[in-house]
């Protein structure tokens, strides 16, 4: 190259990297990195190239980690007073994750208008491959792009950049291609037994988004209390409950987020609220003993009352799933069910004929009630003990098995109802539950313990089940329960549980082992909480 256009090329390219340096960086330092920008602008370094004149990136730093980045030289991206956010043309629809990216990073938001130097620009791209919840972010010539085949991939590309600018006041240059592992990742949480404000679940939802995990279990009626407004029984509403206005909003809000509501009426089980209403349709042993929180199915009056209920409610929440329960009925729990409960018995016997037990009718129980939550465009999950290794009547197969113990009556270990084909989410006591006041044995998981020895196919205890099911494990929920609802104030809940939920999405996104030590993994999580 001769020297007067190697000189040339010199200076121009100097030029460019001021230019770049001052689109991504701003001259401001409200955003953590001003003075050091505003150095880098003022008296850029005569170098030959932007490209060679900074170290290969290394893969941004978030939680859950990214599954693939492509290093590239280049100073990165950083908000500046002059960034905004804006829409590519035709993707108008990704307006709310704009507006909620442009306001947590402090820049502009122009809507569908063309991308300048120093902007984030979102992008749906429909025939792009890797499913609804994958994404793509490129950072070059000091403006990030993200796009990706749905809404949800987007938005979490959009957590990804603001992760990664919390915890090092940048986005590195290069290119992430990122999706998840498990299509279901989440928060179960009790509100029956510990009732919690509408904001403070609101909190969680947010907490839960930046972690890309997607899905709300709600659980809220139990023995305890009935915790949500009802019109066509507000006999069983206990007086702490969540109005229907403030439910519509938490659904709302979880439209935003990408997070679906999974919400959960318990039965025949778990219904003590509901009986203190109808003690008519209360469950009583052949002595006259009440048995606690079941309902007597054998009542006609027993459908009408739960149907009534999941018609309502079913409405209330839409959505794609409704959690049926289906656990710890107390007349299966019992030495003897059929001498227990003779009533039961006979009417298993008049329903599904002779050889058939309570099981049987536990079974069609749950079967008839996901029937009426289909007729409501929803998808039925159960717990695994409702569903019955012996019985002659079967749980219908697309019925979800959310799984949580093997310590339940005629206990299954998890490898049958794989063997049958069953889809399985993962809520294993052993390292899901977190159950306050820690009775019966239960102590509360450590986000170290998750981070380090569960993954998803350690559905019971601590031994995983074969890889070859993986792709029948839909993903798994991190489990709040509120057995002693006074153990812990909800702000100790809250920080009970921040920790194992971050190490429960890290775990549900990116296979594998995580490369840094939990140590690390606990540092970056502060750091992104400072940021």
């Amino acid at each position: 190259m001769a020297p007067s256009r190697g000189a040339l090329l010199a200076a121009t390219a100097a030029a460019a990297a001021s230019v770049v340096l001052v689109g991504c960086g701003g001259s401001g330092t409200e955003h953590g990195n001003g003075p050091e920008t505003s150095r880098a602008a003022s008296s850029p370094s005569p170098t030959p190239s932007p490209t060679r004149s900074y170290p290969l990136s290394k893969a941004p730093r978030t939680i859950p980690a990214v599954r693939e980045h492509t290093p590239a030289h280049g100073p990165g991206w950083k908000p500046g007073k002059d960034s905004g956010v804006v829409l590519a043309k035709g993707s108008g629809k990704l307006a709310d994750e704009g507006k909620l990216l442009a306001g947590e990073l402090k820049i502009h938001y122009r809507g569908e208008a063309a991308a300048r130097a120093g902007d984030v620009e979102l992008a749906l791209t429909p025939k792009a491959s890797g499913g609804p919840e994958s994404y793509t972010l490129r950072t070059a010539d000091g403006r990030v792009r993200i796009s990706g085949p749905g809404e949800a991939g987007v938005f979490y590309g959009t957590r990804t950049l603001k992760q990664s600018v919390r915890a090092d006041g940048s986005m590195p240059e290069g290119e992430v291609r990122d999706r998840p592992d498990k299509p279901q990742r989440g928060l179960n949480l009790d509100i029956a037994r510990k009732h919690y404000t509408a904001s403070w679940i609101e909190d969680r939802m947010h907490e839960m988004a930046d972690l890309k995990l997607n899905q709300l279990g709600l659980h809220f009626s139990d023995d305890q209390a009935f915790r949500i407004e009802s019109d066509t029984h507000p006999e069983v509403v206990s007086p702490d409950h969540l109005t229907k206005k403030q439910v519509r909003h938490i659904v709302a809000l979880a439209g935003r987020l990408h997070i679906q509501v999974v919400p959960e009426i318990d039965s025949p089980g778990h219904l003590g609220a509901v009986l203190r209403a109808h003690p008519d349709l209360q469950l009583r042993n052949v002595s006259g003993v009440a048995s606690t929180g079941s309902l007597d199915i054998s009542k006609p009056g027993a459908a009408k009352l739960i149907d009534e209920l999941l018609g309502e409610y079913a409405e209330l929440f839409g959505g794609e799933y409704w959690h049926l329960g289906g656990d710890e009925y107390r007349a299966l729990m019992a030495s003897n069910p059929a001498a227990s409960y003779p009533q039961l018995q006979r009417a298993a016997v008049a329903k599904y004929g002779s050889g058939a037990g309570i099981s049987d009718l536990a079974t069609g129980w749950l079967n008839d009630r996901a029937e009426v939550i289909r007729k409501h465009g929803m998808k039925p999950k159960a717990w695994n003990d409702g569903q019955f290794r012996d019985s002659k009547v079967r749980a219908d197969k697309d019925i979800e098995v959310e799984y949580w113990t093997g310590k339940e009556y005629g206990a299954r270990s998890p490898e049958e109802y794989l063997r049958e084909g069953r889809k399985v989410l993962n809520l294993n006591d052993e390292f899901m539950y977190y159950v306050l006041g820690q009775p019966n044995a239960f102590v509360y998981p450590t986000g170290k313990r998750i981070y380090e020895q569960w993954t998803p196919l350690v559905l019971r205890g601590t031994t995983p089940v074969p890889a070859r099911y993986s792709d029948q494990i839909l993903g798994g929920r991190f489990a709040v329960w509120g057995d002693f609802p006074n153990a812990q104030t909800a702000e100790q809940v809250a920080a009970g549980i921040r920790m194992p939920l971050r190490a429960t999405a890290q775990k549900l996104w990116v296979p594998g082992k995580p490369k840094p030590s939990y140590a690390e993994f606990q540092s970056l999580a502060k750091e992104i909480d400072a940021g």
